[in-house]
């Protein structure tokens, strides 16, 4: 996607200044920026870890990256998705069943949600347990294709994906510094020491 290949490819002097944006008057209409874009700044606003793949190998390499900067090889791993243990057994890590125990988790979503840089999730990822039953650290796998707009763009699309029974323990995970638990405004949410491995599927 565009910003993607702005960031990853592109020189600096190909993207407007801060100079020029701060230049605009206070009434001119927002600029609308492109759903990538938006999602990322808002993403590592809520101080996201994020990690852009443009293949299957770069996806790899990020997460031994990951395994590595926090010394997590040998330890305990909770997934309850046997597609991700599949993709990620190869790796120097225990996958276990009990969450309570694991040093860290791994998980896909339904959606990224670009006007607030968060990620919906639901009992497919996570079954029925609250985000306080999992683990403090999270990665997360998923794609391009699964950025929408709004929170309600995203809960359409698990409604019509799933006529017959729509799943249980739909939540969005916003926080991700474990420091913000101590700030009011964040009072009553889960925050998570979160990994985005995003890959190119468009």
């Amino acid at each position: 996607m565009n910003i993607f290949k702005k960031i990853f490819g592109k020189k600096k002097e190909d993207q407007p200044s801060e100079k020029s944006l701060e230049s605009r008057g206070k009434f001119m209409p927002e600029i609308k920026l492109p759903i990538d874009e938006k999602f990322t700044i808002n993403f590592k606003k809520n101080g996201g870890k994020f990690l852009y793949c443009e293949n299957g190998e770069e996806v790899n390499e990020n997460f031994q990256n990951i395994l590595t900067e926090n010394d997590w090889e040998n330890h305990d791993a909770c997934c309850l998705i046997e597609a991700l243990q599949k993709r990620f057994s190869n790796f120097n890590i225990n996958f276990i069943t009990n969450c309570r125990n694991a040093t860290f988790f791994i998980t896909t979503c339904e959606n990224l949600v670009a006007d607030n840089g968060s990620i919906l999730i639901n009992s497919n990822q996570i079954g029925e347990k609250k985000l306080f039953e999992l683990p403090d650290n999270f990665i997360v796998f998923a794609t391009t294709s699964q950025l929408v707009e709004t929170i309600g763009e995203g809960l359409r699309g698990i409604k019509s994906k799933n006529k017959n029974q729509i799943p249980t323990n739909i939540t969005t995970i916003k926080h991700f510094s474990l420091k913000e638990e101590k700030d009011f405004l964040s009072y009553g949410s889960s925050s998570k020491n979160l990994y985005l491995l995003l890959l190119e599927d468009l």
